[in-house]
């Protein structure tokens, strides 16, 4: 698969859809997986890069991954996209990431992010230039 990327900005309407980008959701296609995301985020997997990810978490041990492991499986969802591209994302998750009216979906090289507009501008705002030279350091163009 592709790296997903890119910026959409949709909009949640009343009812709790979302029109999921239309490139994303080919790239993901039908089918994809979207759960809990750190940052206070969605995530949105591919059924293949969801298989990936759960074989990671077989592997997590102890109380604490099992309630991990709990937490990821009980909050993921498959998305069921009509006609229109919308998918309804239920309440739990519009909580978890705080979801309003504006939204901001990214991809992110193996998944992509559902962001509540405010919340990934003020995440987004937190890193500098000079912090991502630093995190590139290691890599040479």
């Amino acid at each position: 698969m592709r790296p997903l990327m890119g910026t959409y900005n949709p909009t949640l309407d009343a009812k709790g859809r979302m029109a999921f980008p239309s490139k994303l959701r080919e790239q993901l296609g039908a089918g994809f997986i979207v759960t809990i995301g750190l940052e206070g985020c969605l995530y949105a997997y591919s059924a293949e890069e969801w298989e990936n990810f759960c074989e990671k978490l077989r592997s997590v041990t102890g109380p604490v991954g099992k309630q991990a492991i709990r937490k990821y499986m009980a909050n993921s969802i498959e998305a069921d996209c009509d006609k229109q591209g919308r998918m309804s994302i239920p309440q739990n998750l519009r909580e978890h990431a705080g979801l309003s009216k504006d939204l901001v979906v990214i991809g992110n090289i193996n998944h992509a992010e559902i962001w509540d507009a405010q919340r990934y501008a003020e995440q987004d705002s937190k890193f500098s230039d000079e912090e991502l030279a630093a995190a590139l350091d290691e890599i040479t163009f």
